[in-house]
């Protein structure tokens, strides 16, 4: 998926210019990397956290093809990647440098991301990890609890599912 620049959206800090780009094999370390920063806090309060392992899942699943990388102001500044399904999607890998949290670059990625999704008119699925703040995102993007576990919270999202504003 490749979306031009744009600045839907972003809050204070200056209007960022961001576009998705196709994933490239080379991007997987720092995919890996930005993966182990911002899970680390989530990981270590349910005692999750392993050094290698959060870098090796990530290694061990990356698919080029079906990773899109965000660019913001020029730099890399995430990445998500849309998994097909039998009954719809996959919202997996969606990280966000931390300095770009919180501006509004992830709600206008997701935005865009399920656009495209709702266009086919599939549900979409995630998974967010118990207590992360990443949850609320996806609450405000339409998303709704469909089961959870001791770690996971498991979530989906039905076509044209209300929520698209910040």
């Amino acid at each position: 998926m490749t979306t031009s620049a744009k600045t839907d959206g972003i809050r204070p800090g200056g209007p960022l210019q961001w576009a998705l780009r196709p994933a490239e094999p080379a991007d997987v370390e720092a995919v890996a990397e930005l993966r182990a920063v911002v899970m680390r806090p989530d990981l270590e309060r349910l005692g999750r956290y392993d050094e290698h392992r959060v870098r090796q899942r990530l290694r061990d699943s990356f698919s080029p093809h079906r990773t899109s990388i965000i660019v913001a102001d020029g730099a890399f500044a995430g990445c998500v990647t849309v998994r097909l399904a039998e009954d719809g999607r996959w919202l997996e890998h969606f990280y966000l440098a931390p300095h770009l949290q919180g501006r509004g670059l992830g709600s206008a990625v997701l935005r865009a991301v399920l656009k495209r999704i709702d266009a086919d008119g599939v549900p979409v699925r995630l998974n967010v990890l118990q207590g992360s703040a990443a949850r609320r995102l996806y609450e405000r993007h339409g998303f709704t609890v469909e089961a959870q576990d001791p770690i996971d919270v498991f979530m989906v999202r039905r076509p044209g599912a209300g929520g698209l504003a910040i």
